[in-house]
């Protein structure tokens, strides 16, 4: 099979890449060179028809990941201009490519914060920010696109925080930060974190790839058992070697915090690794049930345990910190 990986020069999509050629016939669309598979990459951007239909020729499957994703990116018309109209050039494009087939990386963030249950994939969805609205669009888009022909199929994938080796996302920050004396525990820690290993999400694209299915699937993926923060926290500074008691301050006072750090931020154009929207996050509880992910027949190589520990003794090569 021909995959065609758009926005594949990043976390996800090299790693993706890796996994990939073993089995199949590879190729990656990006704004961006890529370090470790330049020689399988093209550049192109995901709003741009006319060089997406060049270089999809030929294309089994397309893997879509180009996205805009970050907290604070200004202004939001560009979470649309990327993720939406991504969406719609990605799919037009197929159409004169000839190309049936999609995964298309979306996210849990569709659903909102703070739920009282753990949403499945036919919870209504209440995207809570600019990405989330902006990705459940682009959803939309390619639900429609699915069903106008019987076949073609689509696969959305909605995965927690995803996490693992040379990621700097959110996990590695709080990795980061508890590797130093200075780390603060905000709340009591009893809302509930699903994470995804990157490990265990390319196998979960392979084997979505070795059973394609028409029409339009959507699943969640985030790796079990869910801790809870403070269990996340117990546990990586455990392995970082944290034995000194971690300073705890209420959410309330950090958010306050927050607010006044997103005010000097403002007033300096400049954009601080802490902010309310991050603390906010930090708190909230971010659980979703995977059930359907697990009836599709996959199980994950790795343990969440021991996805944390390989990141850990990855990053911070087994150094203690006290």
């Amino acid at each position: 099979m021909r995959c065609t990986l758009i926005g594949g020069s990043g976390f996800i999509g090299t790693r993706l890449i890796g996994r990939l050629r073993a089995t199949h016939d590879v190729r990656n669309i990006d704004l961006r060179h890529s370090q470790a598979y330049d020689d399988c990459t093209a550049i192109g951007d995901v709003r741009d028809e006319a060089r997406l239909t060049e270089l999809l020729q030929g294309t089994d499957t397309v893997i879509l990941l180009a996205a805009e994703h970050h907290d604070n990116v200004t202004p939001h018309s560009l979470y649309y201009d990327v993720n939406v109209n991504g969406m719609k050039a990605t799919l037009a494009a197929m159409e004169k490519a000839g190309v049936r087939h999609i995964v298309f990386f979306s996210t849990v963030a569709v659903y909102g914060l703070n739920l009282t249950a753990a949403p499945d994939e036919k919870t209504p969805c209440h995207p809570f920010n600019h990405y989330g609205r902006s990705k459940y669009e682009a959803e939309q888009l390619l639900e429609k696109w699915t069903a106008a022909r019987p076949d073609r199929s689509a696969c959305v994938i909605r995965p927690s925080v995803v996490f693992g080796e040379d990621n700097r996302g959110n996990v590695y920050n709080l990795l980061h930060q508890l590797a130093s004396p200075y780390f603060m525990m905000i709340g009591k820690g009893r809302n509930k974190k699903s994470m995804a290993y990157v490990g265990n999400i390319v196998e979960f694209v392979s084997h979505l790839l070795d059973n394609v299915t028409e029409g339009y699937q959507v699943f969640n993926y985030a790796d079990s058992p869910d801790l809870t923060m403070r269990q996340l926290v117990d546990f990586a500074a455990e392995a970082l070697g944290r034995t000194s008691r971690l300073l705890t301050i209420p959410r309330w006072l950090a958010l306050a915090g927050g607010h006044v750090l997103d005010t000097v931020a403002t007033l300096m154009g400049r954009k601080f690794p802490i902010s309310a929207v991050r603390i906010r996050k930090f708190c909230a509880t971010t659980r979703y049930d995977t059930t359907k992910a697990a009836r599709s027949g996959f199980t994950a190589p790795f343990s969440l345990r021991e996805s944390l520990q390989r990141t850990i003794a990855y990053e911070f090569g087994g150094q203690k910190t006290n």
